[in-house]
């Protein structure tokens, strides 16, 4: 016993003489407020709440959109999305083709559909600094030859171009890059687990673990025995008459009591106590930095209505708070002394800099980075006050408009595209953006609009066109269908799933599998 002791001991010194390691872990579709730690009184996050407690907690955290294919192309590029170009999710409706589907007041343009060649991926600037590099799960940035393999990942573990788990969260799942070893296996638990067998296997050398749930993206599945707990504490916690109210253009979710939705978000976190156990029972959580975050706001509208973002206004899709504002936590355990809990706004575009300057691993000149370092934040010191940016001139599925936004400071100012307006919030005093100051605060509105001008016209962002065709009394009727009969069966479904008599095995989940990313 005494030798095993000193060669835990040993291993653990081993470790610190090392580059660190690095796991990334990032949910789909998880909200800022879908976490214990974070003020949820219905989900259960113990591994991830975790993370939060042993690390920092940015307070102001954003993905860098309302939808996931552009928010992970900005992590993996450290740039804005008009920078990348990938502006919408992958597989969305552009120009004339979405008008005459959708009759919306103007055309979504064209963008991206995969990475640019000449892009830097984080998991290559790491490669190139010695680093094994792993992915598993969502990849949802353009099929081969534009696959994680040819990104920089080493191994790549079912990650595609599709945006969310075909077939489901139980085996026979269809996944061409990941095979199911027995009917009924956990998705999301064998990500974690080949995450933690990676880890394993290169545990001598410095690892980049890029873990990308499809977890929590729709269908919304769980087991029985965890529908049945979120079910009962929904009830314990009573329940309210009514869970949805109508937004601009489709009912929102305004409760958090989906029984289905908790039991998906605890098993995630539980596929994350796998990764985490694994680094503890190695030595390796000393030397490895954890991260973790969200690709959009939960979704409150559209898919599945699994979530509320409240207080934040809005959802996945959306560009209000509820759409943009993501957990946003970062353990480095080799900087002592770390605050709790930080509150200068950051972005997904600020972890690939984060990352290069934690292990010290060569900028790349010709790769043109958005994002800034969080070290001196990590480290106690302050950074310079900057402005962030978003640009997402497409319709959201969930009911968000085509916009670009600034925030600068506490305020956020918001363009729309269909006619020109603009919204300005004061977050700090209105974080719910319930009161548009753009008429009282005329200067600031106007300053703010003048810099979201210019940034935009500076990465040449591609903007909407007018739609000829739209029908504004179709339009309206739609509203009025939606605000009746699909609000009505929205509730119904709700009560249903709160039902006692719910048959979770029955086919009780189909009404969750019409989802888009």
């Amino acid at each position: 016993m005494f030798l095993n002791g000193c060669k835990g001991n040993d291993d653990k010194e081993e470790a610190k003489s090392k580059k660190p390691n690095i796991v990334f872990i990032l949910a789909d579709d998880l909200g800022a407020h879908d976490l214990s730690y974070s003020g949820s009184n219905y989900y259960e996050t113990p591994n991830i709440d975790a993370i939060a407690n042993s690390g920092v907690q940015f307070t102001q955290g954003y993905a860098a959109c309302q939808v996931c294919s552009p928010s992970r192309a900005s992590i993996m590029t450290g740039q804005y999305t008009a920078r990348h170009g990938v502006t919408d999710w992958i597989g969305a409706a552009t120009g004339e083709k979405w008008g005459d589907y959708y009759n919306t007041k103007v055309m979504p343009p064209e963008y991206e559909h995969a990475l640019n060649d000449s892009t830097i991926t984080i998991a290559e600037a790491l490669k190139s600094h010695g680093y094994k590099t792993f992915f598993a799960g969502k990849w949802h940035l353009g099929d081969e030859p534009f696959s994680p393999e040819n990104n920089g990942f080493e191994i790549n573990k079912g990650g595609w171009e599709v945006g969310g788990p075909k077939g489901g969260y139980y085996a026979p799942w269809r996944n061409p890059k990941l095979d199911y070893n027995y009917e009924g296996e956990n998705l999301t638990k064998r990500l974690a687990l080949e995450t933690a067998d990676f880890i394993s296997a290169n545990k001598d050398e410095p690892f980049f673990a890029y873990l990308s749930f499809y977890a929590v993206h729709g269908p919304i599945e769980t087991t029985e025995a965890k529908w049945k707990k979120y079910r009962d504490k929904a009830e314990a916690q009573g329940i309210p008459e009514s869970g949805f109210e109508m937004e601009a253009r489709l009912p929102i979710r305004n409760v958090q009591d989906n029984p289905i939705y908790a039991g998906l978000v605890e098993s995630m976190d539980d596929a994350v106590g796998v990764v985490l156990d694994r680094l503890n029972e190695l030595g390796l959580d000393e030397n490895t930095i954890v991260l973790f975050t969200s690709d959009n706001g939960g979704v409150a509208s559209g898919d599945a209505f699994s979530t509320t973002n409240a207080p934040l206004r809005g959802g996945k899709g959306y560009q209000w708070e509820g759409g943009i504002r993501e957990p946003y936590l970062i353990k480095a355990p080799m900087l002592k002394n770390t605050p709790k809990q930080i509150d200068y706004p950051v972005s997904g575009i600020d972890f690939y800099p984060t990352l290069l300057d934690l292990v010290g691993a060569e900028k790349h000149t010709e790769h043109v980075v958005d994002g800034v370092s969080l070290v001196p934040l990590l480290k106690g010191e302050s950074l310079d006050t900057r402005p962030l940016f978003w640009h997402y001139p497409h319709y959201g599925n969930q009911g968000g408009d085509p916009v670009s936004i600034i925030r600068k400071d506490a305020y956020k100012l918001i363009h729309y595209w269909e006619d020109g307006h603009d919204e300005l919030y004061n977050l700090s005093t209105d974080p719910g953006e319930t009161n548009d100051l753009s008429a009282e605060k005329s200067e600031i509105a106007q300053s703010l609009r003048n810099e979201l001008d210019t940034y935009l016209s500076s990465v040449n962002a591609r903007t909407p066109e007018v739609y000829e065709k739209y029908d504004d009394a179709k339009a309206k009727a739609k509203y009025e269908e939606r605000k009746t009969k699909m609000k009505q069966r929205l509730e119904k479904q709700r009560m249903d799933f709160l039902s006692k008599d719910f048959d979770p095995n029955n086919n009780w989940y189909d009404s969750s599998l019409n989802t888009k990313d």
